[in-house]
C-alpha cells in the first residue's frame, strides 16, 4: 500500500482513498461499460502491450472495483491510471458513448488528493505549486522564457553541447533539447505590436485569440500567422489581454481546483472581450477549452457562462473553412498546373488526438489540406493513434511513447512524405523527435498545419 495516504491524517489508508473514489466517480458512467472491447484496438497502450488492463475497458473495470471495495488502490493500480495517455481515441467508436476522459480525470483528482509519490520522485502537489503562478500570469511565463531564450542565443546551449554536459540527462531528455523551437519570449502581442486587428474586406465576425502558453513562447510565428489568416479571411481579431493558461497541464493530472482557477479566468476574459468565436491552434488546449462546460457545471455562478463559451471554441480550421474565403484555391482551374505533378510536396497529416477526438474536428485539417497549392496530401496510416505526446506524457512515460512514436515513423516512412503536419504543438515536438530518433531531419520537416498554409497562400 505504498504512498497511499488519508488526506487528514496522513496515515497510509487505502480505505480513505477507496471512499473518496466512491464520491468522485460518476457510477453511471462506470456502469454504461457494456465491456463490449471496441475501444480495445483504438488503444494505444493495449495495443503495445495486449493487456487488459492496459485498455480503456480495463481501466474502467479496475475504477470500479476499487470503488466498490473489491480491490485494494495500489501501486499497480495507479500505475495503470498513468499509463492512460489520455488520447480519448475511445469514445468515438463507444457505442454505449461512456465518457471515459471523464472517468480518468476523476480517478486522477483523488490520485492527486491522497497519494504520495514513490521514495526519491518529486511530489506533483509541490511542482504543481511551483507551475501554478508561472501559467496563470502570461508575464511570468515570459519572464522564464526570456531566460530560455538566454540560454539558446547566448553561446550557453552550443558550449553545452560541445562540453558534452547535456550527457547527464535522460536520452529523451536529450531529444527535447536538441529538438527545441527558437523561443521568442516576445509573444504574439508584442510581435504584431496590438490586441486587435481589424478584418480585410467584408467582415464576418469577431475571433478571440487563445493564444496558449507553449504556442506563444516555442511557437509565436505560428500565433501571428494565425492572426494574420484570421483576418484576411474576414475576422476581427482580439487577443483578451487577461486569459490564462487553459489548465490542461493541471486536470489531466487531477488537480481540478487549479483547472477551475484558470477556467474561470479565461471565461471572464472572452466574455468580456464581445467575441463571437473563439480560435485555438492547439489540438490539446481547444479540448480543455471546450469541455470548461462540464468543469464548471456545478459553479452557480460559472456554468451558464462556460456554456455559452464552450461553444464559441473552433479550431482555426474550421474557422478558414467557414470563412469561405480560401474556396477558390480548392478549384483546380484556379490552382498552380504543379499541384498535382511531380514537382509538388508531398505531405501527411498527424491528428491531434484531442482535436480529432475531443473537439471531433478532425475533418477540418483535412479538408484545408486538399485545398492548399503545390500539395500533394497522402493520408497516414493510423493517423488517427496517438504520437506519445499526451502533454507530458513522453517526458514521464519516455519508453511507452518512444514505443508509441516509433509505429507511427513506421507509417510516415511509408508515406515518403518530406512533410509531417500537425494541428498540436506537443505533437509536433513529438513527431519531430521521431525525424530525430530516425535521423531523417535532411529529408523530413516537421510543421504546425498553420504555418504551412500561409506559406503557401500568404503573400
Amino acid at each position: 500500500m505504498n504512498g497511499i495516504r488519508d488526506k487528514e491524517s496522513g496515515k497510509g489508508t487505502a480505505g480513505a482513498l477507496q471512499q473518496q473514489l466512491v464520491q468522485a466517480l460518476d457510477y453511471e458512467q462506470l456502469m454504461n461499460c457494456m465491456r463490449c472491447g471496441f475501444c480495445q484496438p483504438s488503444c494505444p497502450t493495449f495495443r503495445e502491450t495486449g493487456l487488459e488492463a492496459a485498455s480503456p475497458r480495463g481501466r474502467i473495470a479496475l475504477m470500479k472495483a476499487v470503488a466498490d471495495g473489491l480491490m485494494e488502490p495500489d501501486a499497480a493500480f495507479k500505475q495503470q491510471m498513468d499509463l492512460c495517455l489520455g488520447c480519448r481515441a475511445c469514445e468515438p467508436v463507444c457505442p454505449s458513448d461512456v465518457k471515459y476522459g471523464q472517468l480518468l480525470e476523476q480517478t486522477r483528482e483523488v490520485l492527486f488528493e491522497h497519494t504520495d509519490p514513490q521514495p526519491g520522485a518529486v511530489p506533483l502537489r509541490r511542482l504543481h505549486k511551483l507551475a501554478k503562478p508561472v501559467f496563470k500570469r502570461h508575464n511570468r511565463l515570459r519572464l522564464m522564457s526570456t531566460i530560455l531564450q538566454a540560454y539558446q542565443r547566448s553561446g550557453l546551449q552550443r558550449l553545452a553541447r560541445r562540453g558534452r554536459m547535456l550527457r547527464w540527462l535522460p536520452q529523451h531528455m536529450q531529444t527535447m533539447e536538441r529538438i527545441m523551437p527558437r523561443v521568442d519570449s516576445r509573444g504574439v502581442v508584442k510581435r504584431t505590436g496590438g490586441r486587435r486587428f481589424p478584418a480585410k474586406g467584408e467582415r464576418i465576425g469577431t475571433v478571440g485569440l487563445f493564444r496558449g502558453c507553449i504556442m506563444d513562447v516555442l511557437f509565436t510565428e505560428t500565433n501571428v500567422k494565425t492572426v494574420r489568416l484570421l483576418t484576411e479571411s474576414g475576422y476581427d481579431v482580439v487577443i483578451p489581454e487577461e486569459q490564462s493558461c487553459c489548465g490542461a497541464l493541471f486536470s489531466h493530472s487531477g488537480n481540478r481546483r487549479t483547472a477551475l482557477e484558470f477556467a474561470m479566468q479565461n471565461v471572464k476574459a472572452f466574455r468580456e472581450a464581445g467575441v463571437d468565436y473563439i480560435a485555438i491552434n492547439a489540438g490539446g488546449c481547444g479540448a480543455t477549452l471546450i469541455e470548461y462546460d462540464h468543469l464548471l457545471a456545478d459553479e452557480a455562478e460559472w456554468a451558464e457562462p462556460a456554456r455559452q463559451f464552450s461553444k464559441q471554441v473552433k479550431d482555426i480550421s474550421e474557422l478558414l473553412l467557414r470563412s469561405g474565403r480560401w474556396n477558390d484555391l480548392a478549384v483546380p482551374a484556379k490552382r498552380s498546373p504543379a499541384a498535382d505533378s511531380s514537382s509538388s510536396i508531398t505531405v501527411t497529416y498527424q491528428d491531434s488526438c484531442h482535436l480529432r477526438n475531443v473537439m471531433r474536428a478532425g475533418d477540418s485539417p483535412r479538408r484545408l489540406l486538399c485545398m492548399i497549392p503545390d500539395t500533394k496530401f497522402v493520408e497516414l496510416e493510423g493517423a488517427e493513434i496517438c504520437c506519445g505526446s499526451a502533454g507530458i506524457y513522453n517526458l514521464v512515460q519516455p519508453q511507452m511513447a518512444n514505443d508509441i512514436l516509433d509505429a507511427r515513423m513506421d507509417a510516415v516512412d511509408q508515406t515518403q512524405a518530406s512533410v509531417i503536419l500537425t494541428s498540436n504543438p506537443g505533437c509536433l515536438l513529438q513527431m519531430k523527435a521521431g525525424v530525430e530518433r530516425e535521423q531523417a531531419h535532411d529529408r523530413i520537416q516537421v510543421m504546425h498545419i498553420i504555418d504551412y498554409f500561409a506559406e503557401k497562400v500568404l503573400k
